[in-house]
């Protein structure tokens, strides 16, 4: 589970950032990825090398660094969230084209993609290719959201239907369903609304409502996929324009709290507990990242 959204401030200061909700243990760190890094394909051993450097919070176990999000210098951002029961990756290599791990895709276009128009022509050359990732031993089912500089920000979906890059205009995303479902249930909730009746009648019944808020019952409560998209996709809607990147960040984890997941909220058939390990968010106008951790609500910062 993971929730993903994109803000931009008065100041044209654009942000872009998740929750990373997970029921295994992880250990995230930050790295900054120079230019020209080198790499190694994990299909095919063939070295990878990069265009651009980036900054971005990942993990190396098994002699394999993957990562979770990132932007890089040109202003372009990607997260990596899961797709359970969705994603369907290529299992034969297109001709003229490099096979990429599913695991590896967020650092290949990370250090190879400078903006969301620029992605298509990119993936023609690739191949996605699902492979098990070092911490669950299985083969993640994963989607993908992008966003640069310019305010412009999509969704990659590897299913049934085949590779997709779907325009995203709301700039959020969660889990599953796929993302078309998503936007087509937003319908379900278009009484949700800041203000509210301030009486009707049943009959001659008068009724009130029990203080503010009464437009937000429609609202879902719960922590599915569905649900915390409702509720980010309702708050990023009516949230006032930030006049500038200090309001923007703090508007982005006020909005991420109601989405957090604490522990024993959710618990796995594995009995483990699946939480909010990290919330962050990305300036990608200046490459900063903004974080904190679930054992410590201090938000720290990092910069390209």
């Amino acid at each position: 589970m993971c929730t993903a959204m994109t803000l931009q401030s008065k100041s044209n200061d654009m942000f872009f950032g998740r929750t990373m909700d997970f029921s295994h243990d992880i250990i995230p760190q930050l790295y900054i990825v120079p230019e020209a890094y080198v790499w190694n394909n994990n299909l095919n051993d063939k070295q990878i090398v990069n265009i651009y450097r980036f900054i971005g919070i990942g993990q190396e176990l098994d002699g394999i660094l993957g990562f979770f999000d990132g932007v890089n210098e040109k202003g372009f951002a990607a997260a990596a969230l899961y797709f359970a029961g969705y994603a369907q990756y290529d299992t034969i290599i297109h001709k003229d084209t490099e096979p990429i791990a599913s695991i590896d895709f967020l650092h290949y276009i990370l250090g190879r993609c400078a903006s969301v128009k620029e992605l298509p022509y990119l993936l023609k050359s690739i191949t996605i290719i699902g492979t098990p990732d070092p911490v669950t031993k299985t083969i993640a089912p994963l989607h993908w959201i992008v966003a640069d500089r310019s305010g412009a920000c999509a969704v990659i979906e590897s299913t049934d239907r085949g590779l997709e890059i779907i325009n995203n205009p709301i700039g959020v995303m969660t889990n599953s369903p796929d993302f078309h479902w998503h936007m087509t249930n937003l319908r379900n909730y278009i009484e949700a609304s800041p203000t509210q009746k301030e009486e009707v009648y049943w009959y001659n019944i008068r009724l009130t409502p029990f203080g503010q808020s009464g437009g937000t019952v429609p609202l879902p409560g719960g922590f599915t996929s569905p649900e915390r998209f409702v509720r980010t996709a309702y708050l990023k809607a009516h949230l006032p324009i930030p006049e500038d990147s200090g309001e923007a960040i703090a508007a982005c984890f006020h909005i991420m709290e109601n989405v957090s997941i604490p522990k024993g909220a959710v618990i796995t058939n594995r009995d483990t507990y699946d939480y909010t390990k990290y919330t962050a968010f990305i300036n990608i106008t200046t490459c900063e990242y903004f974080y904190k951790t679930y054992d410590d609500i201090n938000i720290k910062t990092a910069s390209l």
